[in-house]
C-alpha cells in the first residue's frame, strides 16, 4: 500500500497561488488527495504523490490471486502535432511503470468548433494507430464539439493488467536509481514539431532527428526488461527528470542522492538549452524509465537492457535518511516547457 494515507489529511483553507502545470505536491498532497470518495479494500494502491497507476483487485476477489487491473488516466496539454499519438503513450506507460500490460483505452475529446470534424478525425485516427501497435482496444468515451476552449481538450484513460504489486515501501537503503534513454526527449520532439522557430540553429539534419524522438516515447519494452527485478518503476512526465526523482522521493519517504553528471542528456538538447534558454533535467520526458533496482541486480538489470538496446544509466543510489547534503540537487516538478512554447522567435 501507499506510504501516504490520504484518508487521514485534512484539506486546508489557504488560497495558494499556483503556477501552470502540476500542483506543488504539498498543495496536491494537502488539498486535493484528501478527497477519494469511498475507502474500498479492492483497491491496493490509490492516488499518491509519484503514482503513476491505481492497482486494483481483480473481479473484487479476496485472496492475493492475480492479476490485478491496472489503471491510469493523463491529458495532453502541451502538444499540437502529434497529439493523439502523445496520449497513447504517455497513458500506456503508466500502466507499464506498474509492471502491466495497456489493454482498454477510453478518450475524452472536445474539439474547438473552428478546428471541427477534421481535427477530430486527425486525433482520432493517431489514436487509432498508436493502439493498434501496441495491441490495444479503444473501448468507448466522449466526444464533443464546444465554442468554450480555443484548442482541443484530450484525456485518455488506459486500463490494463499486471502481475506485479509494485510498492514504495519495497525500496531499500543503497539501490540503485536507473534511468533509460536521455532528459527531455518528449519535450524536445514537441519543440520540434510546434515551435521550430525556436531551433533555428539546428540543421535540418539535426531538427529531424529531434523530430524522430517522438517514436521513443513508450517504456513498455524497457519496463518488459526490468520488472522482474525491479522495486518501483516510475514515468518522468511533466517536471522532467528531477520532477519524477522527487516525486520518487515523496513518494517512499527516502532520499535519493543524485549525480547531476550521470544524468545522461543529448548534445542536442543541451544545444538548445543554451540557445533558447531551460533546464534540460526539468523538460517533459515521457519515454525515460526510472527505475529502483536492488544492488544484487545491477548487472543483470543492465544486461537486460543492453539486450533490447536500451540506453541506460545508473545516476544516483537510495539513502536510509532524508538528510541533504551539499552535493544534493534542488527538488521540485516545475515545468520548463509551458514557457518555452511561448516564447518569441528570436
Amino acid at each position: 500500500m501507499s506510504k501516504i494515507d490520504v484518508s487521514k489529511i485534512t484539506p486546508g483553507s489557504d488560497d495558494t497561488a499556483l503556477g501552470v502545470g502540476k500542483f506543488p505536491p504539498d498543495v496536491l498532497l494537502r488539498e486535493i488527495l484528501a478527497y477519494r470518495g469511498a475507502n474500498r479494500r479492492d483497491v491496493l494502491i490509490g492516488p499518491g504523490i509519484g503514482e503513476d497507476a491505481a492497482l486494483v483487485k481483480f473481479n473484487d476477489q479476496k485472496d492475493d490471486i492475480f492479476p490485478l487491473l491496472v489503471i491510469s488516466s493523463d491529458p495532453i496539454v502541451g502538444a499540437s502535432e502529434g497529439a493523439g499519438r502523445l496520449l497513447v503513450h504517455i497513458n500506456a506507460n503508466d500502466i507499464a511503470c506498474k509492471g502491466g500490460e495497456p489493454l482498454w483505452f477510453i478518450v475524452t475529446l472536445i474539439v474547438p468548433v473552428k478546428d471541427g470534424l477534421e481535427c477530430a478525425k486527425r486525433i482520432m485516427k493517431e489514436i487509432d494507430e498508436s493502439c493498434k501497435e501496441l495491441d490495444i482496444a479503444v473501448i468507448g468515451g466522449h466526444t464533443e464539439v464546444t465554442d468554450r476552449y480555443s484548442q482541443p481538450v484530450i484525456v485518455g484513460t488506459m486500463i490494463g493488467k499486471t502481475d506485479y504489486c509494485m510498492d514504495s515501501s519495497n525500496i531499500h537503503d543503497g539501490d540503485a536509481v536507473f534511468m533509460t534513454r536521455h532528459a527531455g526527449l518528449e519535450g524536445m520532439s514537441i519543440i520540434a514539431a510546434d515551435r521550430p522557430d525556436l531551433l533555428n540553429d539546428f540543421e535540418k539534419s539535426e531538427l529531424e532527428e529531434v523530430r524522430s524522438w517522438s517514436k521513443e516515447l513508450s517504456v513498455i519494452q524497457a519496463s518488459r526488461a526490468l520488472r522482474d527485478i525491479a522495486r518501483v518503476m516510475h514515468d518522468p512526465t511533466e517536471g522532467g527528470v528531477i520532477g519524477g526523482i522527487y516525486e520518487l522521493e515523496r513518494m517512499s519517504g527516502f532520499h535519493l542522492k543524485i549525480d547531476v553528471s550521470k544524468i545522461p542528456v543529448s548534445p542536442l538538447t543541451r544545444k538548445a538549452a543554451l540557445s533558447i534558454g531551460f533546464s534540460p533535467l526539468h523538460l517533459i520526458s515521457s519515454g525515460v524509465l526510472l527505475a529502483i533496482i536492488p544492488e544484487d541486480k545491477i548487472d543483470e538489470a543492465l544486461a537486460k537492457l543492453k539486450e533490447h538496446s536500451i540506453e541506460s544509466a545508473i545516476i544516483g543510489r537510495v539513502k536510509k535518511d532524508n538528510i541533504m547534503d551539499d552535493s544534493s540537487i534542488i527538488m521540485d516538478t516545475h515545468e520548463e516547457l509551458w514557457s518555452i512554447l511561448k516564447k518569441e522567435c528570436k
